[in-house]
């Protein structure tokens, strides 16, 4: 059975983390407020506009369009959740990867060769640490531990670190068979998570790098701003001037769920709620250090 705590509503309730929409979204919800102020005061206090004015009659417009606007920010939210979901399932493929290769490794060579169990321990969670700076457009970073053992390398141009990385990895794997450490067999077996991970790295680049159409993220935020605009308007002489708090309260519902979208789109990114990939890239390290050790 579930047990459910009240103070974890309220903790979730009162709590704005650093990210959270209400802060992003203040300068315009504060902009509705004064904008739905000066609607209310015109109508009822300036010009004293009776209910039996056709402007009423907006309200009907927002009741028939509130379902599509509902609709079209259901279909953004899942969107961008589908792309959060497919990055996480990417590192989660590098996580086992990774593990695997080092398990691997740690079978087929020996603790005699120390030096050549000491490169992969180091080179493996480094392709995770790559990886993560290559998403974010950065290159090699404090993160990476050897950096040495794979920027004289040939093989690949400085410009994909991960590439780079991944090619070293693979360059010593050929190495130790030509030298009898590995069988051909065993390179047969090691292929499948070598292969892997210019896999994952291609399938992040490639959310990465196909957003959502700018004209379909437009259109919601124009919809979502003609539609509020008009609110006031028409609820003002049901509510009166209560309609300021009104107006404010679903701005920030409907323009939340578009921010929200916006920042988890994007899932390689350093907001709160994108993919903690500096944890799951340590964890890397943690496991095939242990593994190589």
């Amino acid at each position: 059975m579930i047990d459910y705590n009240p103070k974890e509503w309220l903790r979730y309730i009162f709590y704005f983390q650093k990210a959270d929409t209400v802060r992003k979204l203040m300068p315009m919800i504060l902009t509705m407020a004064a904008y739905s102020s000066v609607i209310a005061y015109l109508i009822i206090v300036h010009f004293r506009i009776t209910e039996n004015n056709d402007l009423k009659n907006i309200s009907l417009m927002h009741s028939l369009l509130g379902f599509v606007i509902s609709m079209l920010l259901v279909f953004r939210t899942n969107t961008a959740y589908d792309r959060w979901w497919e990055g996480r399932k990417q590192w989660g493929m590098l996580v086992n990867g990774s593990r695997n290769l080092a398990l691997k490794l740690a079978a087929l060579i020996g603790p005699e060769y120390a030096d050549e169990r000491e490169f992969f321990k180091k080179m493996i969670p480094n392709y995770a640490f790559a990886m993560k700076n290559h998403l974010r457009n950065r290159y090699i970073s404090e993160e990476f531990e050897d950096t040495k053992l794979f920027q004289k390398s040939s093989l690949v141009t400085t410009d994909h670190v991960p590439n780079q990385i991944a090619a070293a990895i693979f360059a010593k794997v050929i190495e130790l068979q030509k030298r009898g450490v590995l069988l051909p067999e065993h390179t047969i077996i090691l292929n499948h998570e070598l292969e892997g991970f210019t896999n994952i790295c291609g399938a992040c680049e490639r959310i990465k790098n196909t957003p959502i159409p700018l004209s379909y993220s437009s259109f919601i935020k124009k919809f979502i701003f003609i539609y509020c605009l008009t609110l006031p308007i028409g609820y003002v002489f049901s509510l009166h001037f209560l309609v300021i708090p009104f107006v404010m309260f679903v701005f920030y519902i409907l323009a939340s769920l578009e921010v929200i979208a916006e920042e988890i789109e994007d899932p390689f990114g350093e907001d709160s709620n994108d993919l903690p990939m500096e944890r799951i890239s340590a964890g890397i390290r943690t496991a095939t250090q242990a593994l190589l050790k």
